[in-house]
């Protein structure tokens, strides 16, 4: 501690600073409980030239507890980057709760999401050790408590559930039976796990609409509907939004699919289904994972729905352009799509609504 103290001594009075991993995180402490702003702006930017994948976590916990908002958005970039280097390294277990759960909260892991669930159980182990707490199935469950909210089960594919999650002991038989039938049959039951992709991108999320009017009775019988598009841009589909049913709150069960119309090559898919509400909005359907859209490259959008007769758009848009302030302009162009279609077209039809990120 004397040296530290000399150390701020000869910055107030010299304005040099000699800073090593050994004593950084010392010098940070004391900058800011002495209130000596430049020398906490050295610590960061010591730290932050430091910054790896095998430390990220180290450092995010560091950056949190000192109340460093700018390290810490820079350790959830590097652990974004890298979430697989980031949680094998021996800082991931070290973590309190609430950095675990302020990282599985993201949408912009890089990670599948069977492995970070390994990772979650390895952590949970190490804190019933911490805790002092044998390491039994209940105890995991215990001092995981809503982290284990966090893990988007819906995303493992069926194998992954299986082989992982099912047999750790940490969900409970009734979580694990649900989750099988999500995974299974339609309708799907509802789980209380998040869906929605991680997306390994930076950004909000975006949609258009290429409707400007809905109406009533759009069949179904077994037959795609389907519509092509291009975009200006790359960028990374991760859902789309459906009509639902003109009758009342009803249960679809619905296949989508991303096809490369050139290459007729299925991108992504998901068999899945969505409950409406009777109204004429649209209902998220989401993929497991982003699909990648390249500029000018032409792709079918396509959804196989089964069950009633839904809402419809009509007065459709060939040219959609969505705007963001932060970003250029992303431009769909539509396209009917030829062959065996259940009727959609650029005029009206289903698939009104393109979710993504740019």
């Amino acid at each position: 501690m004397i040296c530290i103290c000399v150390l701020i001594y000869r910055f107030l009075y010299s304005d040099e600073v000699q800073i090593g991993p050994e004593t950084v995180m010392t010098t940070l402490y004391t900058a800011k409980k002495y209130a000596v702003p430049a020398l906490e702006a050295h610590c960061v930017d010591f730290l932050t030239k430091h910054l790896r994948a095998d430390n990220a976590f180290m450092l995010l916990t560091q950056a949190r507890l000192f109340d460093e908002p700018q390290l810490a958005s820079l350790c959830l970039d590097t652990i974004d980057k890298s979430t697989m280097d980031a949680i094998s390294a021996e800082g991931f277990t070290d973590i309190d709760i609430d950095t675990l759960c302020a990282v599985l909260e993201r949408d912009t892991l890089s990670i599948r999401e069977s492995r970070l669930f390994g990772a979650v159980v390895r952590w949970a182990e190490a804190e019933c050790q911490r805790q002092q707490l044998p390491v039994t199935f209940g105890n995991k469950q215990k001092v995981l408590g809503r982290a284990l909210s966090l893990i988007r089960f819906p995303l493992m594919t069926i194998e992954e559930f299986a082989a992982g999650p099912a047999q750790s002991g940490i969900l409970s038989d009734r979580e694990v039976v649900n989750l099988f039938l999500h995974f299974t049959v339609n309708p799907k039951p509802k789980v209380d796990y998040i869906d929605r992709p991680r997306c390994c991108l930076r950004g909000k999320e975006c949609s258009i609409n290429r409707f400007q009017q809905v109406e009533s009775r759009w069949g179904y019988s077994g037959t795609s509907d389907r519509i092509r598009f291009t975009v200006n841009r790359r960028i990374s589909i991760v859902g789309f939004g459906l009509y639902g049913s003109i009758h009342g709150p009803t249960d679809y069960q619905v296949n989508i699919q991303i096809i490369d119309y050139e290459k007729n090559q299925t991108l992504g898919q998901n068999d899945t289904g969505f409950s409406c509400d009777g109204t004429a909005s649209t209902f998220r359907v989401m993929f497991k994972e982003p699909i990648e859209i390249l500029p000018t490259v032409c792709y079918t959008a396509c959804a196989t729905l089964k069950g009633p007769d839904s809402h419809y758009g009509t007065k459709g848009l060939k040219k959609v352009i969505h705007e963001s302030p932060t970003a250029s302009k992303t431009c769909f162009v539509f396209y009917s799509s030829p062959g065996n279609n259940n009727g959609t077209s650029i005029e009206d039809g289903q698939i009104p609504e393109i979710i993504f990120y740019t």
